[in-house]
C-alpha cells in the first residue's frame, strides 16, 4: 500500500490530490483487516465483493486518517453511502477492480474532495449516451482518434463520479451526470513515473449546469477544476473545492 501526505505526491492518486490533501492507495485487498463492530454491521447483507471493497476502502480511509493525526474510530455511512467523516475532516473513498483509495484533508485547507477510480476500457453499449451531453460526445470521438490507448468515454464518466462526491457533501442532493459540463485538457503522454509506461495525465473542469450550493464564504460554486492521471490499466480523477471558493 502506497500513501502520500500534505506536501508529498506518490502513486496514481498522489499526483492528482491537492498537496495539502492525503492519499492512501493499494492495488490488493487486506483480507484479514479488521473493522470496528459498527463498520461490520454495515456489512451484514453484504456479499464478498462488497465486503472486499468496503474494507480495504476502510482501512485506506484509516490510515489516511492517522497521517493526519485523527485517533482511530470507526468510519460510518450516510443514508447516501457516503462516508461520514470525523469532524474537521473532509474526505472520499474510491475502488474499482484492482484498486481501493482514499484521500482525506482537514476542512480548514479543503471544503470537499472527490476522487474516483476505473478500469481503463469502454463503457458499456449505451452508457456514453446516458452520461454525457452533446459537447462531451463530439470531443469524446475527436480525441480517441488521436489517443486510442485511452478510454475517454470511462474518463468522462470517472470525472462525473469525482465530481458528485464533491458536490454531495456541500449540497445534501442529487447531481446527474446532465447538470455538468466536463471539459478536458490532454496533457499527453507522460514521463515513466507512477502511472507506468505509455501513462497519460491532464485537467478537467467541470461547469455546473444547475444552481450549485452557498460555500461557507458565500460565494455559489458554479466551477470545478481537478486532474486526471491514466495508467497501470487504470484511470484516476479528484477535484477539490478551496476555502475561498475555487475548485483545483
Amino acid at each position: 500500500m502506497s500513501d502520500a501526505g500534505a506536501g508529498v505526491t506518490a502513486g496514481l492518486l498522489g499526483g492528482v490530490v491537492p498537496d495539502v490533501a492525503v492519499a492512501v492507495e493499494t492495488f490488493t485487498d487486506e483480507i484479514d483487516a479488521e473493522l470496528f463492530p459498527a463498520e461490520e454491521a454495515l456489512l451484514a447483507r453484504a456479499v464478498e465483493k462488497r465486503r472486499r471493497e468496503f474494507t480495504t476502502g476502510r482501512i485506506c480511509a484509516r490510515r489516511a486518517l492517522a497521517r493526519l493525526g485523527v485517533e482511530p474510530a470507526p468510519l460510518l455511512s450516510g443514508p447516501k453511502r457516503e462516508p461520514l467523516w470525523p469532524a474537521g475532516v473532509v474526505g472520499s473513498i474510491t475502488h474499482c477492480d484492482g484498486y481501493r483509495a482514499a484521500a482525506v484533508a482537514w476542512s480548514r485547507h479543503l471544503v470537499s474532495v472527490g476522487i474516483d477510480a476505473e478500469p481503463n476500457g469502454p463503457t458499456p453499449q449505451g452508457v456514453l449516451e446516458r452520461i454525457s451531453l452533446p459537447s462531451e460526445r463530439e470531443w469524446i470521438r475527436a480525441v480517441s482518434s488521436r489517443a486510442p490507448e485511452v478510454s475517454w468515454d470511462r474518463l468522462l464518466f470517472c470525472a462525473k463520479e469525482s465530481v458528485y462526491k464533491a458536490w454531495f457533501p456541500l449540497a445534501q442532493e442529487w447531481l446527474g451526470f446532465e447538470d455538468a459540463e466536463i471539459t478536458f485538457t490532454d496533457g499527453g503522454p507522460g514521463r515513466q513515473g507512477a502511472e507506468g509506461a505509455g501513462g497519460r495525465s491532464g485537467t478537467f473542469v467541470a461547469r455546473l449546469l444547475v444552481t450549485g450550493p452557498v460555500l461557507p464564504d458565500g460565494q455559489r460554486l458554479t466551477t470545478l477544476r481537478g486532474r486526471f492521471v491514466v495508467g497501470q490499466g487504470l484511470i484516476v480523477t479528484a477535484l477539490a473545492v478551496e476555502p475561498g471558493g475555487d475548485a483545483s
